[in-house]
């Protein structure tokens, strides 16, 4: 071959490659991307049965010192040695507030609404949903993280829904003067229904008995097509401070040695029945699943079983 002709080739090559290389140096330089923050989705949503359930994050915020709130009776050297365990610090902690919607096929059922309107209708409008499809609210116990969404300045969220609580649950509450349960719930009485342990929200959803966090404090069973999952509300308000040492005392337990019983017995019945639960304060999505670990027990969070 012609050596003028390879040597072309070569120089033509050689200049291809640079060209990259050229072209980026005679290009403005771009900024940094912003920094986004850590950040966790609005909903998520599963199947059980022929039933669609989407737990709703309706809030989140940071406390610190969880000591002053978990494992109150127990000694600052085995709180840290069980949190260290659980690669968990010991200065803070993420508190998550996560209302759940369960649509049957034929009614919306919304358990309790967050800490204000704001957020739980975010949440629904991320999900798909407007306050005004919710045809029916449920609520656990009185709690204002949970009753907060209830009303914006006087005006119900949920226009066209029904209401059902727990009967101890109510009666406790309405001659407290507590301005909460007061300005949020008192006004929706008329439309509002009350249940006893084994009463029904509607075809496939029971209520039952979890007293101890507050005096009437409510979980609900969903049954379809043979599968369950409980929506357990606060029966344990962290996944290892409070579900995997049942009887470390809580701040916010009303009665602790009540809510340490009903601990007991909801673990044991979901562990020996592999049933999956929603936990109000559980890391979000806040699904997920205990087994019996010696003494105490541990949280899987679901991962896909409730996809496929």
């Amino acid at each position: 071959m012609d050596k003028k002709l390879i040597m072309n080739r070569r120089t033509a090559l050689l200049g291809a490659a640079s060209l990259p290389l050229a072209a980026s140096l005679s290009q403005p330089v771009l900024a940094a991307a912003d920094m986004m923050g850590a950040g966790v989705p609005l909903f998520n949503r599963v199947k059980l049965g022929s039933f669609e359930v989407t737990t709703l994050l309706a809030g989140n915020r940071t406390v610190e010192n969880p000591q002053n709130i978990f494992g109150m009776n127990v000694s600052a050297e085995e709180f840290a040695e069980a949190s260290a365990m659980a690669r968990l610090p010991i200065d803070k902690a993420q508190f998550f507030f996560t209302p759940t919607l369960v649509n049957t096929g034929s009614e919306l059922v919304l358990f309790d609404t967050g800490l204000n309107a704001k957020g739980i209708t975010a949440a629904l409008a991320a999900a798909g949903y407007t306050p005004d499809q919710v045809d029916v609210v449920v609520i656990t116990h009185s709690h204002g993280d949970h009753i907060g969404g209830l009303s914006d300045e006087g005006t119900p969220t949920f226009a066209n829904a029904r209401y059902v609580t727990g009967r101890v649950e109510y009666d406790t509450m309405v001659g407290a003067e507590n301005k909460g349960f007061d300005g949020k719930v008192k006004p929706l009485a008329e439309k509002m229904s009350f249940l006893e342990g084994g009463g029904g929200v509607a075809s496939g959803i029971t209520a039952e008995e979890a007293f101890g966090h507050t005096p009437g404090h409510m979980a609900y069973r969903l049954e379809s097509d043979g599968k369950q999952l409980i929506i357990a509300a606060d029966f344990a308000n962290h996944y290892v401070w409070s579900l995997a040492y049942p009887e470390w005392e809580v701040k916010f337990d009303r009665d602790k040695q009540a809510a340490a019983a009903t601990r007991r017995k909801m673990l044991d019945m979901m562990a020996a029945d592999q049933i999956p639960f929603i936990g109000y304060h559980m890391p979000f999505p806040g699904i997920g699943y205990v087994e019996t670990r010696g003494e105490g027990y541990h949280y899987t969070p679901h991962s896909y079983q409730l996809l496929v």
